[in-house]
């Protein structure tokens, strides 16, 4: 209630706000659909249930910016997360971005929390977008609950971008705010982007470091990301993208590596009708014999526009692992079968 109280007088003075300068705006995303699954649970049994989040995860947001002359800017981003099928908060009240900053001529600095550079960098060469059903692109989800992800939202951080002759470069810092130590639990990223005709590509590499353990030492995660996409034609766009992964334990135990590979199509068949089919690998690597799930997962979606603002889709996905491990379609969810079907309807509407 409280949540809903702060949204609700947050509304308000964004709106009283708007009406005295052009430069605040209330947004969101409302994604809802029904998804039905197989092998749900340990017993083998199907599930249908409601989806917040096909293609899209919900959310609302506030974001302004203040002209400060020169060509300087002072900006800022609120946005939460929405459950939409029970309406509660999805995390923290402002989970997704709670950040301010500054924009100029030599691109943007921002404070607070938000988005890596390796989301920001690599979500353009995912053909599914991130989506929550079906993507691995942000995770993968495998045997033993691994899910070598990518550093996805952050706080604490100083976040910079700008775009120069068509070159994009980005950081990201974290402060890890543990006493004593500048390292423990501090996250890094650097980012560089090219686009040229129907060529772009990006190049990220981050670190993520843990909390310390006893004896001062933490574990150190390591990705390197490249992405690359290719417009064949205005309705045609091939895209990919690649991930290293590595994380170093401090107790000592063998380090988690892992492969991640995607490749997928988005083929405008008209100005309301978009097809997208998409492949995701991932090659476990450094575990004993026969326990490396390498799971593959296919994906098919159409969505049909009705407005600017609204759309309908229907997703499809596929994922099967070797050597008996438990795999899951989704990037979050614990898999309970050698092999998941899933399927969702839903709707998207922006504001």
């Amino acid at each position: 209630m409280r949540q809903t109280s702060i949204i609700f007088a947050l509304l308000a003075a964004a709106s009283a706000t708007t009406q005295a300068q052009s430069n605040v705006t209330v947004y969101g995303v409302l994604d809802a659909g029904v998804e039905y699954v197989n092998n749900a649970n340990a017993a083998g049994d199907s599930l249908i249930r409601q989806s917040s989040g096909g293609t899209n995860t919900s959310r609302i947001g506030f974001r302004g910016t203040e002209d400060l002359g020169a060509g300087l800017k002072a900006l800022f981003q609120l946005e939460g997360g929405i459950l939409l099928d029970t309406g509660a908060s999805d995390g923290a009240l402002f989970g997704r971005q709670a950040n301010v900053g500054l924009e100029g001529n030599f691109g943007r600095v921002i404070a607070g929390r938000s988005y890596s550079t390796t989301y920001d960098f690599l979500l353009p060469f995912d053909p599914m977008g991130y989506a929550p059903l079906y993507s691995w692109a942000t995770s993968s989800n495998a045997t033993g609950g691994r899910r070598d992800g990518m550093l996805t939202g952050v706080s604490n951080l100083i976040k910079y971008q700008g775009t120069f002759n068509g070159v994009k470069l980005g950081a990201t810092y974290a402060f890890g705010e543990a006493a004593g130590s500048s390292s423990d639990s501090a996250r890094l990223a650097l980012g560089v982007g090219y686009a040229t005709g129907p060529v772009s590509f990006a190049a990220v590499i981050d670190r993520a470091n843990g909390a310390r353990i006893a004896g001062g030492a933490y574990d150190k995660t390591d990705t390197i990301h490249l992405g690359v996409a290719y417009d064949v034609s205005k309705s045609v766009d091939l895209k990919g993208g690649y991930r290293n992964f590595k994380r170093s334990l401090a107790s000592g135990g063998a380090d988690l590596r892992s492969d991640l590979l995607w490749g997928g199509v988005n083929f405008n068949v008209s100005p309301a009708l978009t097809l997208t089919t998409a492949l995701y690998h991932q090659n476990i690597k450094n575990v004993a014999a026969g326990a490396d799930a390498d799971p593959t997962m296919l994906v098919l979606q159409a969505k049909y526009t009705l407005s600017k603002r609204t759309f309908v889709y229907g997703t499809t996905g596929y994922v099967r692992g070797r050597n008996n491990q438990l795999v899951s379609l989704s990037r979050d969810d614990a898999g309970f079968g050698t092999n998941q079907t899933g399927v969702t309807v839903g709707i998207q509407h922006r504001f």
